[in-house]
């Protein structure tokens, strides 16, 4: 697995930013600031066939900047959406609805859009590894057998998207 490694030199942009911000940094041993940055690829290592390395790629920061205090709940909030995005999940029901962990569902609470997001992803992500291990079989299925899987893909993909379906059918016939 190729590991990622984050160079410590900071680009010229991102050190600028900082500059403001390091006697306040300095005076507060163990702080903690929110950050928007961007990172650019700066080197590759690709270890030589048979080599018992790591594959690893080099990441600079290029560009960042420091929200204000009065900024930092809207940067949280992205972080947040942002962690729930790739962190959902939940169980398939007998239906084929998804019922979301408690974790997930905590994380999105009081954010509708959230949750619906967080069911879609997790769904999704069980549809995803159900479709792979049908790919990955080492059989040879027959044509009969491949539609049989092809169906149930489509019939779970039906179900957790029946709900976005039955919403946007409503939203289609209010003409918006």
């Amino acid at each position: 697995m190729t590991t990622i490694k984050l160079d410590s030199k900071v680009g010229g942009d991102a050190s600028t930013a900082l500059e403001p911000h390091i006697p306040t940094l300095y005076s507060r041993p163990g702080v903690r600031v929110m950050a928007v940055l961007e990172l650019a690829h700066v080197e590759r290592t690709q270890p030589a066939p048979g080599s018992d390395k790591e594959p690893s790629v080099k990441m600079q920061i290029t560009s960042l900047e420091l929200p204000s205090k009065e900024q930092e709940h809207v940067i949280r909030d992205v972080l947040r959406a942002l962690y729930l995005q790739r962190t959902a999940a939940g169980t398939l029901e007998e239906d084929g609805q998804i019922s979301l962990t408690k974790s997930t569902l905590n994380l999105a609470t009081g954010h509708l859009h959230a949750t619906e997001t967080a069911r879609l992803r997790a769904g999704l992500s069980h549809w995803e590894r159900y479709a792979r291990r049908v790919a990955d079989t080492t059989k040879d299925l027959a044509a009969s057998e491949f539609r049989h899987e092809m169906r149930a893909l489509a019939d779970g993909l039906t179900a957790i998207l029946s709900r976005a379906a039955v919403d946007q059918l409503e939203l289609d016939e209010d003409g918006a």
